[in-house]
């Protein structure tokens, strides 16, 4: 079973029914949702009856639904998780999302299976491998430079998926175990605690001070808008945007951003198709820098760069608008800023303080003074702001408001024929793929009395589609006579057709299929695995050893490496970035460097050959010492809970 990489797949991320709905109002082709457990985002939980209701909307369209299901498990919840998906099947969800591969080893449903980010896809042996033990689709790492992707599409003829915006992991997907052994808190069981978030001090092997206070390991968001018809060149046929903790207006917006970019990819380049039905309507422009970003990078898809680091801040500054050119230094209550666009009230306003820190502010009232905006302000300005300081938005109350409301309408388009049959009249409605439905009324013909205003009337009637899905593109009468028909009988058969086709529609979707496992099983490409395998539970040792694997290592969730361990493996290299690459610089070695934060000290490898940089550190007594707790999921984000990516 081949997939054709020409069909190109928008995929949405939904931590709700709700939004995950609306990401398919805004053109996603298919959208990827947390079910009610083992998700890997421990917060995004939905209910079976939610995932069958965003399935039910996403179907009208021909568009699809993942579920995640991409935690490692341990062995007493491996029965739960096979319970879970024959459940999700049941539902109606089109494809489930794993890392764990004891799930493989299940009595699971034949739904179709596609391999996590967390499964660390980076090279072709693994890629094939997926691909030959039943995985339809594959989420390659955000790592891959296009010649790796390349590389990848020549090796296989499943579906490739990559990300294309949103938060950046600095670590390989399933390689970081840092929130693990400071916390207990796994990120390959949906609770990381972002270490890499935090401010660090950097030293050398000899202990000089490099920098201090940076947010060494916490990257720029992804954006990919420039090189998508690139990336469809490599063979990348699924285009995922990041973000199962994001909300409704930042889907809204990022996914019509995306929606427009592969529209024009298609137009311009007819060979290329998309896998729904249907074209949005925007009642507002997206701009993808109005929502939560860390700034912009395209990461390694052109190769290694400088610039990928949100060393300043992990937060989102916004988007520059001026400086402060005066400060009310009495009450403090107003400043004047030079801004190069218009502002709002309710906006959100940032600006660094004399420390570096990111410092907001949320404007109560804003009016035009001259050439500058007086922005006044609820609360007291802070005493860093001063006259010079850069002003930005990462708030545009105009913006926001916008996508508050309803923001998008997504129409599948119709031709309709209307035709004389010996009895009365029959209406034919053919969608845009080609699906067609017919419906007849018996019904007396009666010459009308205004000839053209009865043709005008009758083509006005049948494309009022109202609030369905459907829109009229063209309308075929096939009469002999222009007859007097009254509104309610048309209205009738058009009723009557929509609800055909809608049915014939969802009749004609396929369910997509589980791929089959090459037989005798395909060797795995290593014949050991270490703990960066995450092997944690019984029917994944089953898994690997019925592949060749004779020696393998428990996850490091297992609290068994005890020594110097390699927390996080990542691309990013803090050498590179400080001008210190082996590669770069003649006569500099990769020696060891340190990150500090508080009594926290990190050490740091680098692995030039293979351009890799290694975060080493030790399991946490307090973690070993603790007892064994559950994932346990929230409907809402518990106090103090910092998302992972």
């Amino acid at each position: 079973m081949t997939h054709s990489r020409k069909q190109l797949e928008l995929l949405a991320p939904a931590r709700t029914a709700d939004i995950g709905i609306e990401a398919v109002n805004h053109g996603a082709d298919a959208v990827y949702i947390g079910g009610p457990a083992f998700g890997a985002r421990a917060n995004a939980e939905n209910s079976i009856a939610d995932i069958e209701r965003l399935t039910r909307h996403a179907h009208r369209f021909g568009a699809r639904v993942f579920v995640t299901c991409n935690t490692i498990f341990h062995d007493e919840e491996v029965a739960g998780a096979e319970t879970l998906i024959r459940q999700l099947y049941e539902a109606g969800t089109d494809a489930l999302i794993v890392q764990d591969m004891g799930l493989l080893e299940l009595d699971l449903p034949p739904i179709q299976l596609h391999a996590s980010t967390q499964t660390d896809i980076r090279h072709p042996e693994k890629a094939r491998f997926l691909q030959d033990v039943g995985f339809s689709q594959i989420v390659l790492a955000r790592e891959m430079t296009l010649t790796d992707i390349r590389k990848v599409a020549a090796a296989t003829d499943c579906a490739l998926e990559f990300f294309v915006h949103g938060a950046l992991c600095v670590a390989f997907s399933g390689q970081c175990y840092i929130s693990h052994a400071h916390t207990g808190r796994s990120a390959n069981r949906g609770e990381c605690s972002q270490a890499c978030r935090l401010p660090y001090d950097l030293e050398d092997k000899d202990g000089k001070l490099l920098t201090s206070n940076q947010h060494l390991l916490s990257m720029k968001d992804n954006n990919q808008s420039a090189n998508l018809r690139a990336l469809a060149d490599a063979g990348i046929s699924s285009f995922k945007i990041e973000g199962r903790y994001k909300d409704m207006a930042y889907v809204k917006n990022i996914t019509a951003h995306y929606r427009q970019l592969l529209d024009e990819i298609m137009e311009d380049a007819p060979e290329y198709s998309r896998t729904s039905a249907g074209r949005s309507t925007f009642l507002f422009q997206p701009l993808a820098d109005k929502t939560f970003n860390r700034g912009a990078t395209d990461y390694f898809v052109n190769g290694r760069t400088a610039d990928i680091g949100a060393f300043d801040s992990p937060k989102f500054v916004g988007e520059p608008v001026g400086s402060v050119t005066r400060v009310d230094t009495k009450q403090r209550r107003h400043f004047d800023v030079s801004s190069v666009v218009e502002l709002h009230n309710g906006d959100g306003l940032t600006f660094y303080d004399r420390k570096g820190e990111l410092l907001g502010l949320r404007v109560n009232r804003a009016e035009k003074v001259g050439d500058d905006f007086r922005v006044y302000t609820a609360d007291p300005l802070p005493t860093d702001l001063f006259p010079g300081s850069g002003m930005f938005r990462n708030r545009d109350h105009e913006f926001e408001r916008m996508l508050e409301k309803k923001s998008a309408e997504r129409r599948i388009g119709v031709d309709l024929a209307f035709a004389e049959t010996p009895d009365g009249f029959a209406l034919t409605m053919t969608d845009e793929t080609g699906i067609c439905v017919s419906t007849r009324q018996a019904h007396a013909k009666e010459p009308a009395k205004d000839v053209e205003r009865a043709r005008s009337s009758l083509k006005d009637s049948l494309a009022k589609l109202g609030t369905t899905i459907f829109e009229a593109r063209n309308i075929d009468l096939d009469i002999s006579a222009p007859w007097f028909i009254p509104p309610s009988a048309i209205n009738a058969l058009r009723r009557d057709a929509v609800d055909k086709l809608e049915a014939a529609r969802l009749a004609a979707l396929p369910r997509l299929e589980r791929r089959a496992a090459v037989e005798p099983p395909v060797p795995y490409p290593q014949t050991e695995l270490s703990y960066l395998a995450n092997v944690l539970n019984q029917k994944a040792r089953d898994f690997y050893h019925r592949h060749g694997v004779t020696l393998i290592e428990a996850a490091y969730e297992a609290n068994e490496h005890t020594d110097d361990a390699s927390l996080m493996i990542t691309k990013h290299c803090l050498r590179y970035s400080f001008n210190l690459c082996p590669k770069e610089v003649k006569g500099i070695k990769p020696d060891p460097m340190t990150l500090v934060n508080g009594k926290e000290r990190l050490t740091l490898r680098f692995d030039c050959k293979r351009c890799e940089m290694h975060v080493i550190g030790q399991i946490r007594q307090s973690v070993i010492d603790a007892p064994a707790v559950p994932v346990v999921f929230h409907a809402k984000v518990p106090d103090g809970f910092h998302a992972p990516h």
